[in-house]
């Protein structure tokens, strides 16, 4: 089954990012002191979904925009800020790791990964506008939690 073989596919590959993602939260003063960009919230991290860095300001101003898909914006499934998705099978996209995000993003627009309304509504993003909503929504405080420091 195609279908099968692709989400073992993705599963692996979102597993990779976000243990790379991961490994690389951490930022002490002197890696932020080197990414000024990035420790001030202005622009996010380089991507290892091959994306430019992500704009958060732009980013928040697509997550309000209605898609001509679904004629639905972010923040109408998943809540203000991405914090309170209006069911329960939506996920929580504030605080998520941006570079997840952007795969996620990427899987719906190329077809790899399939949703009844996120399909259409990644189909027409670019590059520039996953980049800028995985900013927007991985800047956002959460209340997701990892195993980061857990021994």
């Amino acid at each position: 089954m195609p279908n099968a073989k692709h989400a073992q596919r993705l599963a692996i590959a979102l597993f990779a990012a976000l243990a790379l993602v991961a490994c690389s939260k951490v930022e002490t003063t002197e890696t932020a002191a080197e990414n000024p960009g990035h420790a001030s919230g202005e622009h996010g991290s380089s991507s290892s979904a091959g994306l430019p860095a992500g704009s958060i300001a732009n980013g928040e101003k697509l997550a309000s925009a209605k898609g001509a898909a679904t004629g639905q914006s972010c923040v109408d499934c998943h809540g203000a800020e991405g914090k309170a998705p209006i069911d329960s099978t939506y996920p929580q996209l504030g605080g998520q790791y941006a570079d997840y995000l952007a795969h996620a993003l990427q899987a719906y627009r190329g077809g790899d990964r399939q949703h009844a309304l996120m399909s259409p509504q990644a189909a027409n993003l670019s590059d520039q506008d996953i980049s800028d909503l995985a900013a927007y929504f991985g800047s956002r405080e959460t209340e997701l939690r990892d195993l980061h420091g857990v021994h």
